[in-house]
C-alpha cells in the first residue's frame, strides 16, 4: 500500500480553539509548524509517501490554517530527502492557473522532483467567493448540491485544468475558454531580444506564452483530487488520470465508486483511487478512543459537519449509517485493533493508496508521532507493508 499524510493543518488544542480566534495567535502557528517538522521528518525515515496540505483562507477560528499548500510543501521538502509533498488541494476556480502551474513546477524543482499536484473545486463560500471575485464570480459549492453554482464552479475547475496540463507540457500554448483567454486578447510585443530568442510573437502580436520553468516530472507531477464523492468527479478523475481520494463513505457508496473508476480507467479495481481514513493508535482501545473524540470527531462535528460532509455516510437507499469501528471508517485502537480494521477494510474493498488524516494540534505531537511511526512499524508489516514513495 501507498500511505500518505494529510494535514489540515489546524493550530490550538480544543481548549485554545474554544477560546476564540486561536488563528491569529502567531505562537501557535509557529508550534504547528515546529511539530509539522517533527512528523515529517519521522515520517520521511519510515518510508512513507507523501505529505499534503489544505488550501483555505481566513480560518480565525484555528481550524486548516493553510492559505499557502504550495509554499508548505516547500517548507516540508527542505527538511526532509525522499517524502513527496503536496496540495489537497488547491482551489482551481480561485486561482490563477498560470501561477498554479508556475508555483508547482517550482516546487518541484527546488524539492528534487518529489512534487505532487492537487487540484479542489472549493467549497467554503466565505473565502472562496472573495478570492474567487476577480475570477468571473466563480463562488463556493456546497457538497451534494448540484445547482447552478456547483456547475459554474466544476466549469471553471476543469478550464483551469485544461490550462495547467497544457502550460507545463507545451512548450508555447495559447487558451481560449469561457473564463480565461490566453493571451489576454492583441497584445502588442515588440521587443527585438524576444523576436530574436524567444517565440510566440507573430507581426509584433503576442499570439502564445511559455510558461516557465516546467515541471522536473515529465510529462508532470501526479495529480490528485480531494475528496471525491459525486460519480461525475470520480468518472472525471478517470478520464484524465487523477487520482481520487474518497473521504469515509458508507461502503455501499465506495464500492459504487471503485467500480465507476475502474471501469472508466480500465485499471484494475483499487488501483489509482484512494481512501481517507483517521487512525489513532494508542494503548488501550479506551485512550485512543478518547484521542479520537477529543481531536478527530470534535473537529469533524464542530467544522467539517456544517459543509454536509457527513452527507455520505448513511446508506443510499436506506439512511442506515454504517459503523465506524467495525466497517473501518476510522482505524482508532491499539496496534491489534487497528491491524484487524486495516484487514477488514482491505477484505472488502481493495484499497491501494490510503490517506491517513492527521489532526495535529488537535491531537498532540507526541502522540501524533507514536501513531506515524507504528502504523508503519507494527501495523503495515501484518498486512502486506508500506509501498516506498
Amino acid at each position: 500500500m501507498k500511505i500518505s499524510l494529510f494535514y489540515l493543518p489546524s493550530i490550538g488544542s480544543r481548549e485554545e480553539i474554544e477560546r476564540g480566534m486561536a488563528g491569529t495567535r502567531g505562537d501557535l502557528y509557529d508550534k504547528m509548524l515546529s511539530d509539522l517538522s517533527d512528523q515529517a521528518i519521522l515520517a520521511d525515515e519510515l518510508g512513507y509517501n507523501s505529505m499534503s496540505f489544505t488550501e483555505h483562507h481566513f480560518h480565525v477560528e484555528g481550524f486548516e490554517l493553510s492559505n499557502n499548500p504550495v509554499m508548505l510543501g516547500l517548507y516540508i521538502a527542505m527538511q526532509t530527502k525522499r517524502l513527496r509533498v503536496g496540495q489537497l488541494g488547491i482551489v482551481l476556480p480561485a486561482e490563477n492557473p498560470i501561477r498554479v502551474a508556475e508555483n508547482i513546477a517550482m516546487l518541484d524543482h527546488m524539492s528534487g522532483g518529489r512534487a505532487n499536484a492537487g487540484f479542489a473545486r472549493g467549497y467554503q463560500r466565505r473565502w472562496v467567493d472573495t478570492m474567487a471575485q476577480q475570477v468571473h464570480e466563480i463562488h463556493g459549492a456546497t457538497p451534494y448540491e448540484h445547482d447552478a453554482i456547483d456547475d459554474a464552479n466544476r466549469a471553471a475547475f476543469e478550464e483551469c485544468f485544461t490550462i495547467i496540463k497544457k502550460a507545463w507540457t507545451e512548450e508555447i500554448f495559447s487558451h481560449e475558454g469561457k473564463y480565461w483567454s490566453v493571451p489576454a486578447g492583441p497584445t502588442p510585443w515588440d521587443v527585438k531580444a524576444s523576436l530574436e530568442w524567444g517565440a510566440g510573437t507573430e507581426d509584433g502580436v503576442i499570439k502564445q506564452l511559455g510558461v516557465v520553468p516546467k515541471p522536473v516530472q515529465k510529462p508532470y507531477p501526479p495529480i490528485f483530487q480531494p475528496f471525491a464523492s459525486s460519480e461525475r468527479s470520480i468518472r472525471w478523475c478517470a478520464e484524465q488520470g487523477v487520482v481520487p481520494i474518497l473521504p469515509p463513505l458508507h461502503p455501499v457508496r465506495e464500492n459504487a465508486l471503485f467500480d465507476v473508476y475502474a471501469e472508466v480507467s480500465g485499471k484494475p479495481r483499487g488501483e489509482g483511487i484512494g481512501v481517507l481514513r483517521d487512525i489513532v493508535i494508542a494503548d488501550t482501545d479506551e485512550e485512543a478512543m478518547k484521542i479520537w473524540l477529543d481531536g478527530p470527531v470534535y473537529c469533524n462535528t464542530a467544522w467539517f459537519a456544517p459543509f454536509n460532509f457527513d452527507k455520505g455516510l448513511p446508506h443510499p437507499e436506506t439512511g442506515e449509517y454504517p459503523d465506524m469501528m467495525n466497517d473501518s471508517m476510522a482505524l482508532v485502537g491499539t496496534v491489534d485493533t487497528v491491524t484487524r480494521q486495516l484487514e477488514h477494510l482491505k477484505e472488502r474493498l481493495p484499497v491501494t493508496w490510503m490517506y491517513a488524516w492527521c489532526y495535529n494540534g488537535l491531537i498532540e505531537n507526541d502522540a501524533m508521532k507514536r501513531t506515524i511511526e507504528e502504523f508503519a512499524t507494527k501495523v503495515l508489516p501484518r498486512v502486506g507493508g508500506m509501498e516506498s514513495p
